[in-house]
């Protein structure tokens, strides 16, 4: 890897010893992927996965420990990922208090680290760092240091700005040093597509199985997106961002993406179209029958697969304003159909902090907690960790939990449906 003097120079220790260490790992990563060289970091707000203060990962705490000793902090303040736990909105047994504690005993001492390294503030912990409400917001073109597969595959294509998909301390790093290595994601050649797919369903299809059904094909290739422009249309609304923020996180879990592009209406496909496509793409052809085939393949790894649900997460990744809005008319309208008055299944939306406390100046936060609903910015991936939670019947909408939990994922309508009391599950 050809370095420039200054970066030569932080490698050999001229500003000290610590920040060597985090030079030589860039360096060794970039090493290890064919880098050519290191490139700056153009939007210094960082976006990190490690939130949790998991007491196995000594590790992690004694490199946090070090960087405070040195002074050693980020280029910009930096979000985080969801905390793992919330007592007063996602309510736990004793037992399974007991066993948070001992899995995150380290939560408050690891928020200090995160605070004198650059976190922004105690309300900076969201996967959607990336909403407007949240305002870490990279403009197209921009090279980041991020983590988190659904925030990086969201960067990358409705944003147009440049991120590997990075693993937890990597994100840290780049961002402290300020440069990352130039290979994957980061370079022109890396964003082109290696598979045409072409979406020729009769409606417009469920974001997160769509995006199941991409990632599980492509894996971590680029997919270039031909059809759903028929139904999102040709601009990046609201609406349409929040159905591609669900689409991006199913094809970063159930495969390994880090960039789409959507004809005719992400930025780099409206700006370049087909020529972002190679010439050996593969293709994909994904009509009502192929979506219904990926449905039915999730398994129900409930212990008892005809129980009754226990608990349902909506939100994850953190839902928008607009779809907070979205569920809580849905919900509502379903139960006065029904007749009830609360949700017949415990439920849980997720929202940034910033999110969650603009909804809560709306008459919409009253009416969704009448119905029985918490309102809540807990990660739930990291709370069906608990081994004492898998033995829940948890529902969820969201395919990333379903990927990485024992939750039982369910379309949305068939969830608003079990919620109200239309149907069982």
């Amino acid at each position: 890897m050809q370095l420039t003097p200054e970066q030569q120079a932080v490698l050999d220790g001229k500003r000290g010893e610590t920040l060597a260490k985090v030079m030589r790992t860039i360096v060794m990563y970039g090493d290890i992927f064919g880098a050519e060289k290191l490139v700056p970091v153009t939007h210094p707000e960082g976006h990190f996965v490690t939130s949790f203060g998991i007491s196995l990962m000594k590790p992690l705490f004694a490199t946090m420990d070090e960087l405070i000793r040195a002074n050693v902090h980020t280029i910009g303040k930096f979000t985080v990922d969801p905390r793992p736990l919330d007592y007063r909105n996602v309510k736990c047994s004793p037992l399974e208090k007991i066993a948070f504690a001992v899995m995150y005993g380290k939560q408050e001492e690891y928020e200090q680290q995160l605070l004198s390294v650059g976190l922004r503030d105690k309300d900076a912990f969201t996967c959607t760092a990336y909403l407007p409400e949240v305002n870490n917001v990279p403009r197209k073109g921009d090279v980041l240091s991020w983590a988190e597969s659904s925030a990086v595959v969201y960067a990358n294509s409705v944003l147009g700005a440049r991120c590997n998909r990075n693993s937890g301390m990597i994100d840290l790093f780049g961002s402290i040093v300020g440069w990352v290595p130039y290979f994957g994601l980061v370079t022109d050649e890396g964003r082109k597509a290696t598979w045409k797919v072409y979406v020729r369903t009769t409606k417009k299809p469920e974001a997160q199985i769509l995006g199941s059904a991409i990632g599980m094909k492509v894996t971590e290739d680029v997919p270039y997106v031909f059809g759903l422009d028929r139904f999102l249309g040709e601009e990046l609304n609201e609406e349409t961002c929040a159905y591609l923020k669900d689409f991006g996180a199913a094809t970063a879990s159930n495969g390994a993406v880090g960039l789409y592009h959507i004809d005719r209406l992400t930025p780099e496909a409206k700006e370049l179209g087909e020529s972002l496509i190679t010439e050996d793409a593969k293709e994909y052809v994904i009509d009502d029958r192929e979506l219904e085939r990926v449905y039915n393949s999730y398994p129900v790894m409930w212990k008892n697969k005809d129980a009754k649900p226990a608990l349902c997460f909506i939100g994850c990744p953190h839902l928008t304003y607009g779809q907070l809005m979205g569920w809580t008319h849905a919900l509502a309208a379903a139960l006065k159909e029904t007749g009830r008055k609360k949700v017949k299944v415990r439920t849980v939306m997720t929202a940034a902090p910033q999110v969650a406390q603009k909804f809560k100046k709306t008459p919409e936060y009253g009416q969704l907690t009448a119905m029985g609903v918490k309102l809540s910015s807990i990660c739930p991936l990291m709370y069906t960790n608990n081994p004492l939670t898998k033995g829940k019947a948890i529902l969820t909408n969201s395919n990333k939990l379903r990927t990485y939990s024992v939750a039982r994922y369910c379309k949305d309508e068939k969830i608003v449906n079990i919620l109200s009391g239309k149907e069982g599950v």
